[in-house]
């Protein structure tokens, strides 16, 4: 690889730690509910709008099929925490360790909540990529913000849709969980909006940087 290749990239491998550290944490502090007001939300809803964000600059700068390759690295990253966990939480703990009933509330795995959180996260991200690159081609590149709003849009919607039904359908009334549905979405979408000037900023200095604006028509399948 050539000088002028790894300085074209230089910026990708810390958009891609920040990207699969988000999915980490988002999904650890997922488990608990949070109220806040009339607000109630999953704790990953703190953090988990950073990966949208960090998508974005990906595939608007790099391209799709980097970001598609990234959101499986994610995938395959989270599934090994999730079975790590789940092997640590089934290891018989030792007689003078008092912390496996706090170590399973917080730490262990329930299968429904992993499930769903690796699922919706796939084809949440999958399908903000994937508007979001097909929206550039057919643009020409205009209107940035219009296409990470719309892309942002249809992956959120799916994220949230996908997660809470596999999920929490059928644990709580149906009122809440709508509620939940709703709330999750909306914030989601809030920060995305209220931070899109930074990201729009953060896209333009890092094309300038890398020297690089990827116009890829995303393709039909998964895998190619």
């Amino acid at each position: 690889m050539t000088k002028q290749q790894q300085r074209r990239y230089s910026l990708y491998d810390i958009f891609a730690i920040l990207f699969v550290t988000t999915l980490l944490i988002s999904n650890i502090v997922s488990v608990k509910i949070v109220s806040v007001g009339w607000l109630t939300f999953d704790a990953g809803t703190v953090l988990f709008p950073l990966a949208y964000i960090v998508g974005d600059i990906i595939t608007e700068v790099y391209g799709y099929r980097r970001t598609r390759r990234l959101i499986y690295n994610g995938v395959a990253a989270l599934t090994l925490m999730t079975l790590t966990f789940w092997v640590v939480q089934l290891l018989p703990a030792d007689s003078s360790w008092t912390g496996q009933a706090a170590f399973e509330l917080t730490l262990g795995v329930v299968w429904r909540l992993a499930i769903g959180s690796i699922t919706a996260l796939f084809a949440g991200e999958i399908m903000n990529a994937y508007v979001m690159g097909r929206m550039k081609v057919a643009s020409r590149g205009r209107g940035l913000w219009r296409r990470m709003v719309s892309s942002s849009l249809a992956g959120n919607a799916l994220d949230t849709v996908i997660f809470s039904t596999i999920a929490f359908a059928g644990t709580m009334p149906t009122t809440s969980f709508w509620q939940l549905i709703i709330t999750v979405f909306l914030i989601k979408m809030t920060v995305e909006i209220m931070v899109s000037p930074l990201t729009m900023h953060l896209i333009t200095r890092v094309k300038k940087h890398e020297k690089l604006d990827t116009f890829e028509q995303p393709a039909k399948y998964l895998v190619n």
